[in-house]
C-alpha cells in the first residue's frame, strides 16, 4: 500500500484540497473587488466572484474525492 504510486498520488491530491478552496475564494474576492471598483457595481460582483470561487473550489473537492475513491 505505501509503495503504491497511485496511493501517494491520491494523497497528494487530497492534501491540496484546502489550498484549492482558499485560492478559489481568494481569487473570486480579488476579481470581484477589482471589477466592482472599476464598474461601480459594489458589492454585486464581489458577491458573485466569491460565490463562483466557492463553487469552483467545492467542485474540485467533489472531483478529487470521487477520483481518489476509485
Amino acid at each position: 500500500m505505501l509503495s503504491d504510486p497511485s496511493f501517494w498520488r491520491s494523497m497528494g491530491a487530497i492534501a491540496g484540497i484546502g489550498w484549492v478552496l482558499v485560492a478559489g475564494i481568494l481569487l473570486g474576492y480579488l476579481a470581484g473587488s477589482f471589477l466592482d471598483t472599476r464598474l461601480g457595481t459594489e458589492p454585486w460582483l464581489l458577491v458573485t466572484g466569491v460565490s463562483l470561487g466557492t463553487a469552483a473550489g467545492f467542485r474540485h473537492v467533489w472531483v478529487v474525492s470521487k477520483r481518489s475513491l476509485k
